[in-house]
């Protein structure tokens, strides 16, 4: 997970906000402070905010073409 190591040998993609969040962690005696990192570091793990986004336009793109819009803004 936070190993440093991608599939393919080189750096995770995830590694450089790993390490951000973990330095934050560190240097606070607050967990809180360090919230948005690592809710960043979650997204990019697993992407759930860009799924949910892309599931509210494929949805509303579906909606559109069921109600016979001629022209669909992809």
């Amino acid at each position: 997970m936070a190993s440093g190591f991608g599939l393919t040998g080189s750096t995770g993609r995830c590694y450089g906000v790993w390490t951000e969040f973990s330095e934050c962690m560190r240097e606070t005696t607050d967990p809180g402070h360090c919230r948005n990192l690592r809710d960043d570091y979650l997204e990019c793990l697993h992407h759930r905010k860009e799924y949910t986004r892309l599931n509210a336009v494929y949805r509303e793109r579906k909606k559109q073409l069921a109600a016979g819009v001629d022209k669909v803004a992809w």
